[in-house]
């Protein structure tokens, strides 16, 4: 299994941008589809934004679409997720996940890095 650790997150206003990193240890990365996902305080982890292995596929939650972007780089063993027009409701602790293959859980998972966005 691959490790993840995420970094990016801070305090930023309404309106504002971020952009988060999750760096990959290991030399399987490429193997990985990548995806990032959210929990805020007292609600479920929810999903974000996926992206294949290649990178050529992504998608995305309906509540970030057009406003959240999320890219990797195979070389750098990292996939980030670039958050624009931020709002008071994307503030969350935000999770880097993997897994081998198309399908299937996610199973490997980074500590978190908090967004929180100022209204």
């Amino acid at each position: 299994q691959v490790q993840l650790v995420e970094s990016g997150g801070g305090l930023v206003q309404a309106g504002g941008s971020l952009r988060l990193s999750c760096a990959a240890s290991g030399r399987t990365f490429s193997s990985y589809a990548m995806a990032w996902f959210r929990q805020a305080p007292g609600k479920e982890r929810e999903f974000v934004a996926a992206i294949s292995r290649s990178g050529v596929s992504r998608n995305y939650a309906d509540s970030v679409k057009g406003r959240f972007t999320i890219s990797r780089d195979n070389a750098k063993n990292t996939v980030y997720l670039q958050t624009n027009s931020l709002k008071a409701e994307d503030t969350a602790v935000y999770y880097c996940a993997g897994r081998l293959g198309s399908s299937g859980p996610y199973d490997c998972w980074g500590q978190g890095t908090q967004v929180t966005v100022s209204s």
